[in-house]
């Protein structure tokens, strides 16, 4: 009979690990995204996007 406890916890092992992985990359890629200087961030505005799709 299979040990379905032991599969359960390997499942729950592996899926815990995967987790820690992709929250170390969302992190790593925050700390990136905020080191970056503030002049290389441009700002949009939707409304004059609109108004000049809106003209043509």
């Amino acid at each position: 009979m299979p040990d379905y406890k032991e599969m359960y916890l390997t499942l729950f092992r592996a899926s815990e690990q995967a987790i820690q992985t992709l929250i170390q990359a969302q992190q790593a890629c925050e700390e990136m995204y905020i080191s970056q200087s503030a002049t290389d961030i441009k700002g949009i505005s939707l409304l004059a996007e609109k108004k000049s799709m809106e003209e043509e």
